[in-house]
């Protein structure tokens, strides 16, 4: 990193590693960065109290870093980071006040949450029965929610729909989890699909 562009200190941009969202800016000397990634915990300069600081070191509420990129002229950093709590001392998620948050990324806590149930197996969990009940059993699931979240498209409600589509994508998870897949291998092959060149198999 050059720190001797702006007089020792660097821009670091904090964005939230699962949601994409920029969550604050801050400043960085040579010190404070070596502090960051030591301790796996965002370190600042702070130019008003003039020391290093510890986002969180007060409030609880650290920004736990997931990477560190250098930007392509080495004067600029972009952290990402798993945060603790909201990330403004306003009390907002972010220093802009907006919500730190987009549901579509429950998606990837879920299939976590799947593929940990997968390799713990603890009694007493419905995920874990239905591994149990084979693959024939997991589809034949998948196939039956299809057909309720159907219906629900022809005849039902709205509220039905979306409690039954949120079945279907459930069991599809546990379905696909149980063959080594993962929505995420779904994500590429639709991200395939996007591009120009893609050509139907």
């Amino acid at each position: 990193m050059d720190f001797d562009k702006m007089n020792g200190l660097v821009p670091a941009i904090i964005q939230d590693a699962d949601t994409a969202k920029v969550l604050m800016l801050g400043f960085m000397n040579k010190e404070a960065y070596d502090k960051t990634v030591e301790t796996g915990k965002v370190t600042f300069f702070s130019r008003t109290k003039n020391r290093l600081w510890t986002k969180g070191e007060e409030s609880g509420n650290f920004l736990n870093v997931v990477s560190i990129k250098e930007d392509c002229d080495q004067d600029t950093l972009l952290i990402q980071v798993h945060p603790v709590g909201p990330v403004c001392h306003t009390g907002t998620d972010t220093c802009w006040g907006e919500k730190n948050e987009q549901p579509v990324m429950f998606l990837k806590h879920l299939q976590d949450f799947i593929t940990k149930r997968h390799e713990e197996m603890p009694e007493g969990s419905y995920t874990t029965s239905l591994f149990e009940s084979g693959v024939n059993k997991m589809a034949q699931k998948v196939g039956e929610e299809a057909v309720e979240t159907v219906i629900e498209a022809c005849n039902g409600t709205d509220e039905r729909l979306i409690y039954e589509g949120a079945d279907l994508i459930y069991h599809l998870i546990v379905l696909l989890t149980s063959k080594g897949y993962s929505l995420e291998d779904l994500a590429r092959e639709l991200q395939e699909r996007h591009s120009a060149s893609w050509k139907k198999h």
